[in-house]
C-alpha cells in the first residue's frame, strides 16, 4: 500500500479497545468484580504506604524502598484499570491514539521501575545480610534517597525510545485491538508496513531489562540464601528466610507472567493467553503484594494496627 508515513500516521485517530466480548449482563459482572479488586488494590497499597509514612520505626531502607514500590503499585494499575471499567459500560469502547500511546508509555514505565525497584529491595536485603557491619556505613540516607529516584526514573527513560518508535509507524486500518488495554504488541500488529527495525529495537531492549533485572535479582538473592544458611542462629534464620521469601514472591509473581509475554513478542501467543497473562501481571499481581508483605512481616503488621487500630483484627492473620 503506497501511502505516506504522515498520511497513514494520521489516518487513524483512536482505536477500539474490544476487551472481553461478552453480554452485557456479564460486562456488568465483570464491572462489578475488577472495580472490587481494584478498590481492594488500592487500599492494600495505600495501607503499606501509610504505615511506612507515619510509623517512625519504619524509616529504614528497606521500608522506604518497599513504601515507594507500593506507592509504583497505585500508579501502575491506575494507567490501566480505571478505562478497562469505563469500557466494561461503554458501546464504543474507543481511546484516542495519544490516549492510547500515554496508557503504553506510562504502563510500562510504572512497571519498568518496579522491576528497578526489585532490584534495588534486592540488594538492600544482599548488604543488610551478606554485609551487616558494613551495612549503616554503605546504606546512607544519601544513598537510599538516590535509589529511590534512580527507581523512579529509569523505567520512563528505557521505555520512551520503543514508545516513540511504534506511536511513529504508519497506521491506517483496522483500528481495532483485539486487547483491553493498548499493548505494544497488538498496536504494531496494526502498522500498515512491517517495521523490522522497529520490532527488533523493541524485543531487544526487553530482553536486557528482563533479563537483566531478573538474573541481578536472583544472583542477590542466592548470596543471600548462602549467607543465611552459614548463620547460627536459628531465630535469626528463620527471620531472614522469611523476609526473602517475601520478595522473591514477588519477584516471581511480577517477572514470571512478562517474560512469558515480551521477552519474544513475535512467538505469536494466542490472544485469549495475552489477555489473562496481562491480566494476571496487570490486575492481580498489584492486589496480592501486600497481602505478601504485610501478612509475613511483623513489623508492617504492628505499625498497620497502630495506625489503623485494628490490631484485634491483625492479631488473627
Amino acid at each position: 500500500m503506497n501511502v505516506s508515513s504522515t498520511e497513514t500516521t494520521n489516518s487513524v485517530s483512536h482505536f477500539i479497545l474490544m476487551g472481553f466480548p461478552s453480554s452485557p449482563q456479564m460486562q456488568l459482572f465483570y464491572f462489578g468484580l475488577f472495580s472490587v479488586i481494584y478498590t481492594l488494590t488500592l487500599m492494600g497499597n495505600a495501607a503499606i504506604v501509610c504505615a511506612v509514612r507515619w510509623d517512625q520505626r519504619l524509616h529504614t531502607p528497606m521500608y522506604i524502598f518497599l513504601g515507594n514500590f507500593s506507592l509504583l503499585e497505585i500508579c501502575y494499575v491506575t494507567t490501566t484499570v480505571p478505562n478497562m471499567l469505563a469500557n466494561f459500560l461503554s458501546t464504543s469502547k474507543s481511546i484516542s491514539f495519544v490516549n492510547c500511546f500515554a496508557q503504553f508509555y506510562f504502563f510500562y514505565s510504572f512497571g519498568g521501575d518496579e522491576g528497578f525497584f526489585l532490584c534495588i529491595m534486592a540488594f538492600d536485603r544482599y548488604l543488610a545480610i551478606c554485609r551487616p557491619l558494613h551495612y549503616p556505613r554503605i546504606m546512607t540516607e544519601q544513598l537510599y534517597t538516590g535509589l529511590a529516584i534512580f527507581g523512579w526514573s529509569c523505567g520512563f527513560i528505557v521505555v520512551l525510545t520503543p514508545v516513540v518508535l511504534i506511536a511513529h509507524l504508519p497506521y491506517c486500518g483496522p483500528n481495532t485491538i483485539n486487547h483491553f488495554m493498548c499493548d505494544p504488541v497488538p498496536l504494531m500488529m496494526l502498522s500498515c508496513s512491517e517495521d523490522t527495525m522497529t520490532l527488533f529495537i523493541y524485543s531487544t531492549i526487553n530482553v536486557i531489562f528482563m533479563i537483566g533485572t531478573f538474573l541481578f535479582v536472583l544472583c542477590s538473592y542466592a548470596l543471600v540464601i548462602v549467607a543465611v544458611l552459614r548463620m547460627p542462629s536459628a531465630a535469626g534464620k528463620r527471620k531472614a528466610f522469611s523476609t526473602c521469601a517475601s520478595h522473591l514472591a514477588v519477584v516471581l509473581l511480577f517477572f514470571g507472567p512478562i517474560m512469558v509475554m515480551y521477552v519474544s513478542p513475535g512467538s505469536g501467543h494466542p490472544v485469549k493467553m495475552q489477555k489473562i497473562v496481562t491480566l494476571f501481571y496487570s490486575v492481580i499481581t498489584p492486589l496480592c503484594n501486600p497481602l505478601i508483605y504485610s501478612l509475613r512481616n511483623k513489623e508492617m503488621k504492628t505499625a498497620l494496627r497502630k495506625i489503623f487500630g485494628t490490631e484485634h483484627s491483625i492479631q488473627k492473620l
